[in-house]
């Protein structure tokens, strides 16, 4: 199903039921389950409404069924702590009062302290590369697939993605586990930045374990493979825009045991170092 960008701020628009309770709805994106980045995003977005002025700087999420797109998410909100520059919550999130995701997450007030950076990188600017769209159209020429399919491969996103690496989503080859793009809400027009942490959260979820599938020359629709998220961390170091392109390396340095290990860096385009995110996923192959 193609979702815009209004689409995805209705998604984080959350629902208050009371003080400590939130209605999620949920949209499908990626077939008849909810989309992690979805959970996350929304996850994020609840625990934000109980705390002032602190934005998040930690989320540590784990996944522990899958949800239903066709049902409301409940999120229900721990105020675990709220210290002098400190405020901690635990979300859970419920579909037919049983716990699907559970996340903890950290808000810091900010503050002034020592600084320094060793991360960078290189990469083509956004502007010379083409969208995902128009890179998995190309592909797409001349395959034998059903119109439906081809619309779901096609479908539009509310983040512009324009890749750095690319790969045939119906017939990959092995490849080393990196992943590069550049990410843009293009007509995003807010400066609340709990609303971009929370759209950051959404999309860092987008493509991430797919690196760790690279090695091995299958992608999420290889029918022998089973792929699916089982937690996510996510460190915010600096304020982010999601109005402007944000430059997101995807790395996985390991997979052993049923299990992919990937964990990303996304840089701001003054090349400032604005969030690190880490991942394991399930990646079962099926006989």
């Amino acid at each position: 199903m193609d979702t815009d960008l209004p689409d995805l701020l209705a998604l984080l628009d959350l629902t208050p039921l009371d003080e400590d309770r939130f209605q999620g709805e949920s949209r499908n994106i990626v077939g008849p389950r909810i989309f992690g980045g979805q959970v996350i995003g929304q996850a994020l977005a609840a625990a934000s409404r109980t705390v002032a002025a602190r934005p998040a700087h930690s989320l540590q999420a784990y996944f522990l069924r899958p949800g239903d797109v066709r049902e409301p998410v409940i999120y229900r909100v721990e105020r675990v702590r709220d210290g002098g520059t400190f405020s901690t919550r635990r979300v859970v999130a419920e579909q037919r009062d049983r716990p699907i995701f559970d996340m903890s997450v950290s808000f810091h007030q900010a503050e002034q302290g020592p600084e320094h950076q060793t991360a960078t990188f290189e990469a083509p600017d956004p502007e010379e590369l083409d969208t995902e769209q128009a890179i998995t159209a190309a592909y797409l020429e001349g395959e034998d697939i059903s119109e439906n399919f081809r619309a779901a491969l096609l479908r539009r996103k509310p983040i512009e993605i324009r890749p750095v690496t690319r790969r045939h989503p119906l017939r990959p080859e092995k490849s080393a586990p990196v992943r590069q793009a550049w990410l843009r809400a293009t007509g995003l027009d807010s400066d609340d930045p709990l609303l971009h942490q929370a759209m950051l959260a959404y999309v860092s979820d987008h493509s991430l374990m797919g690196a760790a599938l690279l090695p091995h020359g299958v992608t999420f629709l290889s029918r022998d493979m089973q792929v699916a998220s089982l937690d996510h961390t996510l460190w915010f170091h600096r304020p982010v825009r999601l109005d402007d392109w944000l430059f997101y390396d995807m790395e996985s340095p390991i997979a052993t045991g049923g299990r992919g290990f990937t964990r990303g860096r996304i840089f701001n385009r003054s090349g400032e170092l604005v969030a690190s995110v880490a991942q394991e996923g399930l990646i079962r192959q099926q006989s």
